[in-house]
């Protein structure tokens, strides 16, 4: 189960409680970006946020750390970010293909031989899933985190477009394709299907099943394509109608056009970073078309991200920097668990919390929210890096990008913080940079700029699967 998930909070309860194979593509030939010219401002982080991934992820088993610079364990998730970042350098001119080759076999063979069984202890994982978090040296089960159905997806993710990417006859190509599709080909997805046509969140070996399944309208529907299009261990294709069955309570017009609604952007983006949504319908979208022509699960992103601009430009909380260049929602570091009164009016604040508009908004702003919309609109998310930028600076830019959140209301605290300090003149700054959030950056500007990942990912034969199995048709998709 996602961290993310996990932490949303009474809030979200109704959500969550929170390569191919061996065959080559047709040429070894680097894909030659096109697209839009890029902002300098934009070519800027996404050239801070990829060396993040550089500076901190362990050369010796591929393990990228949940979060830095405070010591931490690895999570999967961003694991599969960091693979996935890997290519993007290599066409940019920011790695050789000879370092990204070996970061990711590296990688990709140590998960592939990681101990896994049922013992609390001593594995990596169960059942071909991984645990959420890993000893950073061991990749071993940390603490008692969940064996997490969402993490392992996107961990796949991130291997099975490697296996696309490396796409040449160089030996060390060959094996990461091979061992890609191996470890996804060996994920018990069935198994994860404890509840009739529902997969499960997550598994503890002490006490079961995560009692949450995959079921509202979120981040999760890679969970379910990866399942269904598995070729030795794949789930009923009526998940994904009971993913669908639950829309109908998912629709909001209150703070933009109508749209399913999940109120984090983080639920918008995570699987539009591996599947291009533009112009593939399922069948509810296609009963959609009559009353919302052309609308998809790419058009449903744009007007989340609309919504949460406009909520922004309302700021009906009243939190101080909110408008309509400096926006962004989703699950974040925060400043603590306490509340404080500031200009006469008490106010609650959150640790690490998954934020929306009107749910546990406590004026915490994530910059990994507006720029991993990149693609949804380009405009307003250029406009919302500038802003900050320009309004915070280096108090929030540095090295590797941008720090993980910051809240412009909270100028004084009155007792200690959990994260991050308060820099005056600015208000509370984290003091760390989170891989699940700098993985998106990176991605989705590629993403937006060349579509790297999506035109791989149209070739990536278990995906494909999965899509059509689930009934979506159009687009790229029947050319596939």
């Amino acid at each position: 189960m996602n961290r993310r998930r996990f932490l949303m909070g009474s809030t979200f309860a109704g959500a969550a409680l929170a390569v191919a194979g061996c065959a080559t593509m047709p040429s070894a030939t680097p894909i030659v970006p096109t697209g839009p010219a890029l902002d300098a401002d934009v070519e800027d982080l996404q050239r801070k946020t990829f060396d993040w991934f550089v500076r901190v992820t362990n050369r010796a088993n591929g393990l990228t750390p949940d979060r830095w610079p405070t010591e931490s364990f690895s999570s999967v998730a961003a694991v599969g970010f960091a693979l996935t970042c890997w290519p993007v350098g290599v066409e940019r001119g920011w790695m050789s293909r000879e370092e990204a080759r070996e970061r990711t076999l590296t990688t990709i063979r140590f998960f592939h031989e990681l101990p896994q069984g049922p013992e609390p202890t001593g594995n990596g994982g169960y059942k071909g899933f991984f645990y959420h978090f890993l000893n950073m040296q061991t990749g071993h089960r940390f603490g008692r985190t969940e064996l997490s159905t969402v993490d392992t997806a996107l961990l796949v993710a991130g291997m099975l477009f490697a296996a696309r990417w490396f796409d040449g006859d160089h030996p060390q190509e060959r094996e990461i394709r091979e061992r890609a599709q191996a470890v996804y080909e060996r994920v018990e997805w069935d198994w994860a299907v404890v509840r009739p046509n529902r997969i499960t969140m997550g598994w503890h070996p002490e006490t079961g099943f995560i009692p949450a399944d995959w079921n509202v309208y979120n981040e999760g529907m890679i969970v379910l394509l990866l399942a269904i299009g598995s070729p030795t261990h794949p789930t009923p294709t009526t998940v994904w109608d009971e993913w669908c069955s639950v829309y109908d309570h998912s629709w909001t017009d209150r703070w933009g056009p109508k749209h399913l609604h999940f109120p984090p952007l983080f639920g918008h983006e995570y699987s539009h970073m591996y599947i291009d949504f533009r112009g593939i319908r399922d069948r509810w979208l296609q009963d959609q078309q009559a009353e919302i022509p052309g609308f998809d699960y790419f058009q449903n992103s744009v007007r989340a991200v609309e919504a949460q601009r406009k909520y922004a430009i309302d700021n009906p909380m009243g939190w101080a920097g909110y408008s309509a260049d400096v926006w962004g929602l989703t699950a974040c570091d925060g400043p603590g668990d306490f509340r404080q009164v500031i200009d006469g009016r008490e106010r609650e604040f959150f640790s690490y919390s998954a934020r929306g508009p009107g749910d546990r908004d406590d004026g915490t702003l994530a910059p990994t929210a507006a720029l991993a919309s990149m693609p949804f609109a380009p405009d307003h998310v250029i406009a919302c890096l500038k802003a900050m930028k320009a309004r915070y600076g280096s108090a929030i830019y540095t090295q590797y990008g941008f720090l993980d959140s910051f809240n412009p209301t909270l100028t004084v605290r009155d007792g200690p913080l959990q994260h991050g300090r308060i820099v005056p003149g600015i208000g509370w700054v984290d003091g760390d940079y989170l891989g699940i959030d700098q993985g998106p950056i990176v991605i989705q500007i590629e993403n937006h700029r060349s579509e790297i990942v999506w035109k791989a990912m149209h070739g990536e034969p278990n995906l494909v699967r999965g899509l059509k199995r689930a009934g979506f048709t159009g687009g790229w998709l029947d050319n596939a």
